[in-house]
Order: C-alpha cells, then sequence, then structure tokens
C-alpha cells in the first residue's frame, strides 16, 4: 500500500472513531433517588417515546470536581445535569456550563421568568422541613425549631444534615431569629458564634444525615424522634405507609437547576431535552410525581387544589418561610463550612 494510501485509511479510521466518540447516547445526570425516579417518570421516559432518542442516566453527589474535569480535558461524557443554585452559579463562573439560550426553548414563554440563570432554568422547587416520629409523640407532636430542640418535653435523637448550609439558618430560627434576619445575623462573628452555641445546647442528640434517605430511614426504624428532611422524601415515605407529618412553619426552600455541561457534543439534544421537561404536561406529570414545585406557569394553574397542597410553594406553605441565599453562601460557606467541620470533630 503506498504512502498517501495508508495516509488516507489512517484519516478515515481517526475520523470514524472520532465520529463514533461524538456520537454517544443523550445523558441526563442527577442526585439520584426518589425524585431522579420521578425525573425518569416524568421527562426521561416520555421523552425518549416522543422522540426515539435513548436518555442514559447518571448520579452524583453534588460538587464540581467532575463536571471540571470533563471540561477541560475536552471530554464531556454528561449533557444535561441538576445542580443546586450556588453550585450552578460557581460553574457558571468558572466556565464550566453552557450559557443557557432561550430562543432554542419554545416552552420558555410558559415559565416563570425568575426561573431562568445566565446557565440554567429551574428544575423544582424544594424544601427541608421538621418531621418527626408520631409513634413517639402521637398526641402533642414539636411544631417549630424551636420545639426541635426541646429535648426534655420531647426525648430521643435528632436528624440534621451534615453541613453548614441549613443547619446554622436552622440553629438561629430555634433560637428566636425571625427568617428575614437569618442572614443579617449570620454574616456577623457574633452571629455566627449564636448559631453554634445553639447547636451545643442539643449536640449530644444529633444523628447527622448525608443523604435525602437517610433520615427517614432512621426515622422508621426508630433511631430519630425528629429530623429535617426534604419534603418530597417525606412525600414518598407516606405514599409507602409512613406517617410522618410535615411542619411548614419555618420551612427553607430553594430551587435546583438544569444545567448544559460546556463543550458537550450533544448540544442540541440536550435543548431538546431541556424543552420537553419544561412543556406543560410534563410538568404536572412531575408534579403528581414528587411533591415538589414546578416553573412552568400554565402547569402550576392546573394543578387540582389537593397537588397544590403538597407543594413546598403553595401560599398556605409559605408563611414564615426562609428562602435560601445564595449570594451569602457563595461568599461564606467556605469559611463557615471548614468552622462546622471542626464542630462536629470536636
Amino acid at each position: 500500500m503506498s504512502s498517501l494510501k495508508k495516509q488516507f485509511v489512517t484519516v478515515l479510521f481517526v475520523s470514524a472513531i472520532s465520529t463514533i466518540a461524538q456520537a454517544r447516547d443523550l445523558t441526563a445526570v442527577g442526585f439520584g433517588g426518589v425524585t431522579q425516579e420521578a425525573f425518569d417518570k416524568a421527562y426521561f421516559k416520555p421523552f425518549t417515546a416522543q422522540s426515539g432518542l435513548p436518555i442514559v442516566q447518571d448520579t452524583y453527589g453534588g460538587g464540581l470536581a467532575k463536571q471540571k474535569a470533563m471540561v477541560e480535558s475536552g471530554n464531556p461524557t454528561w449533557d444535561l445535569v441538576q445542580m443546586d443554585q450556588n453550585e450552578m452559579e460557581l460553574a457558571c463562573e468558572q466556565g464550566l456550563l453552557e450559557e443557557l439560550d432561550l430562543k432554542r426553548l419554545k416552552n420558555a414563554p410558559e415559565v416563570d421568568p425568575e426561573a431562568f440563570s445566565t446557565c440554567g432554568v429551574g428544575a423544582f422547587v424544594w424544601s427541608e422541613v421538621m418531621t418527626y416520629d408520631q409513634k413517639k409523640f402521637a398526641a402533642d407532636g414539636p411544631k417549630s425549631w424551636a420545639d426541635f430542640w426541646n429535648v426534655q418535653k420531647w426525648p430521643g435523637k435528632r436528624g440534621l444534615r451534615k453541613q453548614a448550609r441549613m443547619t446554622l439558618e436552622i440553629a438561629l430560627m430555634a433560637d428566636g431569629v425571625a427568617p428575614q434576619d437569618v442572614y443579617k445575623v449570620l454574616a456577623t462573628q457574633q452571629g455566627q458564634d449564636r448559631a453554634f452555641a445553639k447547636l451545643d445546647e442539643i449536640k449530644p442528640y444529633i444523628q447527622w444525615w448525608e443523604t435525602g434517605a437517610q433520615p427517614l430511614e432512621w426515622m422508621a426504624a426508630g433511631d430519630l424522634a425528629m429530623t429535617a428532611a426534604y419534603n418530597g422524601r417525606i412525600a414518598i415515605a407516606n405514599q409507602q405507609g409512613s406517617q410522618f407529618p410535615l411542619i411548614w412553619q419555618q420551612q427553607l426552600y430553594s430551587m435546583d437547576y438544569w444545567t448544559i455541561i460546556k463543550g458537550t457534543p450533544n448540544l442540541e439534544q440536550s435543548y431538546r431535552l431541556l424543552d420537553f421537561i419544561l412543556s406543560r404536561q410534563a410538568q404536572e406529570d412531575f408534579a403528581h410525581a414528587i411533591p415538589y414545585g414546578i416553573v412552568n406557569s400554565k402547569a402550576s394553574a392546573a394543578l387540582d387544589a389537593k397537588t397544590v397542597q403538597t407543594l413546598p410553594n403553595a401560599p398556605a406553605n409559605m408563611k414564615d418561610a426562609l428562602l435560601l441565599d445564595t449570594p451569602f453562601w457563595v461568599n461564606y460557606e467556605e469559611d463557615l463550612m471548614a468552622r462546622f467541620t471542626r464542630w462536629v470533630a470536636q
């Protein structure tokens, strides 16, 4: 074979390999668990049935390490990714995400304008609320974070997430700080000391959880008397036979986002899936699959009253609610998490 012919064959071979590499299936990534099951039921399976495009699913526990490695290597293996607001903002600043092009989303006009960010669009509104074991406190259960601290009246272990964010806010509200003042107080050294001092009061009673499934599994097993937990997880547990009340007072709520990894070879398909997710019917189906707030305004207006009552952003559930302050945590999380980690280890 001549040298020229060999070069031609090599070019064809390399080109074929490149085409195969670029032709991988669309990959959607979430935090797993019951929420991802709801994604699959409301979004992924119906999208594949309609479009014929298969979807590979992956899960992760948050963080930016994988996204950063993919983008820097020029080989993204993820496409559409669920992210919390803090990490979405940081990833956007670091150039790890595609900037959202609303012209590619025909359903964008139906979406609440507040759900859009530079590099993402709202996936759902979630909240962390208090719940308790009614078998232990059937007649008179706790009703507030202040009650959560009352181990004399309501003895037993308490579940809290093993992170500074949300835990310090809960401690301050338990200490009497009004929700609207929490971040003003927490931004001061005195306020931070106050939050940790409040946590000191119940430290021996705290059982730290790290995944959304853990606190409800522990409570079902009788290991916890009460816990902070995600509202959707509580609702699904109750659908499966548990009877854990949702205490909406002073709930902490926020929005997770859909993002697209920078440089994905599946950019067009990613927008097709995202547009399907934002459609009215898909959004309604998601709200029925798991009680998290949706972002399509027409879908929200079409929900029945019973479903609306279970959502974090239902008007009746927003009394005394605390919206997580993303700019605050972008500025303070590194320092407060370092202090929190040291405090837990003491």
